[in-house]
């Protein structure tokens, strides 16, 4: 999945190289995983994403350099269903152009390649920020999980958001008109917000 900002494709080892020195302990609040004690374990750890299947995991490069990751996962292709989920973004990648294309890549291609009728976002409940980011790109709040997971030895709320495919032709025209370079001055600052329809 090629855009103008960023590539997404499929993750391996190789990878970890690029990542890891630009890791910080708190990227790891709200994951299952990490910190990790050193780049051989990030790296093993890398090497075992990529041979996974579900969740099928992809790296985020800029500039062709791997700057973070993310996965679909909970692939339900008889209910046609999919969630993306185990993002990860270095400092480089947080709150970039990028990010956002790349969501909107990982969106389209589930949509429109996959045939997808519902993509999925799930969150520790008190990740204030996903939850944000999850409304920011047009997904819908559907409620919290209580007591849903254990986490890390704690327990884990899950806020819930779902995008539909009947959905997906009004988020596309907006994420385009976003990532659009005329919404960007020279020093790369947006010009406009991405913004979904109300209650979205």
């Amino acid at each position: 999945m090629t855009g103008r900002y960023v590539m997404v494709e499929p993750l391996e080892a190789r990878h970890a190289a690029a990542i890891w020195p630009h890791l910080e302990d708190h990227l790891w609040d709200y994951l299952a995983e990490g910190p990790y004690d050193n780049e051989s374990a990030f790296t093993d750890s890398i090497e075992l994403k990529s041979q996974s299947k579900d969740p099928k995991f992809f790296a985020l490069l800029v500039n062709g350099e791997a700057t973070g990751m993310a996965a679909y996962l909970r692939n339900e292709p008889e209910h046609r269903v999919i969630e993306v989920g185990h993002i990860l973004y270095t400092a480089g990648l947080q709150r970039s152009t990028a990010a956002t294309e790349a969501m909107y890549l990982m969106a389209r291609h589930a949509f429109e390649e996959m045939g997808y009728r519902r993509y999925e976002w799930k969150c520790n409940a008190l990740n204030i920020p996903s939850r944000k980011a999850a409304r920011r790109l047009g997904f819908t709040f559907e409620g919290v999980f209580r007591q849903h997971m254990i986490v890390k030895g704690r327990n884990r709320d899950t806020a819930w958001f779902s995008m539909l495919d009947t959905e997906w032709p009004s988020r596309k025209i907006e994420f385009e008109r976003w990532l659009h370079p005329s919404n960007f001055t020279e020093d790369s600052v947006q010009l406009t917000s991405l913004t979904h329809s109300p209650g979205s």
